[in-house]
């Protein structure tokens, strides 16, 4: 029997880098999926992948600093499939490369909105259709810049993506005797089309203890382990799928 089977999932950041490969991962292992991005045409590509290959899966695009988004893709996994077992929030961005002192308010809020406000408004949606399940599992795409290492320019993102370790412990306190789980997964550099130039990329790849940057079916398979049952007794948790970085700094 496949890990995931039957279970059905939402995936947020799934036209491209870690969030389709965890769509895809995920798919494979017998999820029924609800995929999220921005846009609809990449989006949907994806999921048409995913049914080539024998799995099920739709695409609901929108904004996911927009609430509304969010209740949408509730509403399609209940309606769609019956419900809903786990959510992967991996959607975020990099707004602002900036020192602090250069970085004007607005461009803070807007890193908070993309890279925690968004998981905030997620889990607010996802947690009582779970419940309504007897319970589920959140996991969380941080990041190791602003936790394990600070990065020139990245305070903002940093920053934000730092909170969702305060989230998913306070998720973990009010709803895990209702039998949630949420747990943040901590990447270090992976080869995606949003992980920089080339030069960018052999330079991250010189801050882990591996000397190499991550696939994306890595961190895919990372998510695949803190949201099945291998996992069950895990929750409020950051593990690290740095390359060793955290461990070298």
């Amino acid at each position: 029997m496949s890990m995931l089977e039957d279970k059905i999932v939402i995936v947020t950041g799934a036209s491209s880098g870690i969030g389709r490969a965890v769509a895809e991962l995920f798919a494979a292992e017998g999820a029924k999926i609800v995929l999220n991005a921005r846009s609809e045409a990449p989006l949907k590509a994806v999921a048409e992948a995913i049914r080539d290959e024998g799995g099920e899966a739709i695409a609901v695009s929108g904004d996911v600093t927009e609430e509304a988004t969010h209740i949408r893709l509730v509403e399609a996994a209940i309606s769609h499939f019956g419900g809903l077992d786990i959510a992967v929030n991996n959607a975020g961005a990099v707004n602002v490369m900036k020192p602090v002192a250069e970085i004007t308010a607005s461009e803070w809020q807007q890193s908070l909105a993309t890279n925690l406000t968004s998981a905030f408004l997620g889990a607010r949606h996802q947690i009582p259709a779970m419940l309504a399940r007897g319970g589920g599992s959140l996991v969380f795409t941080s990041t190791f810049v602003g936790t394990s290492v600070g990065i020139p320019g990245m305070a903002a993102y940093g920053a934000a993506k730092a909170g969702l370790m305060g989230l998913v412990k306070g998720i973990t306190a009010d709803y895990g005797a209702s039998g949630i789980r949420a747990n943040a997964l901590l990447p270090g550099g992976v080869d995606t089309p949003a992980g920089g130039s080339a030069e960018q990329k052999e330079w991250a790849a010189g801050l882990h203890a591996m000397k190499r940057i991550a696939q994306p079916e890595e961190i895919a398979q990372a998510a695949l382990f803190l949201s099945g049952p291998m996992a069950s007794f895990v929750s409020g948790a950051a593990l690290f799928a740095d390359g060793g970085n955290a461990a070298v700094k």
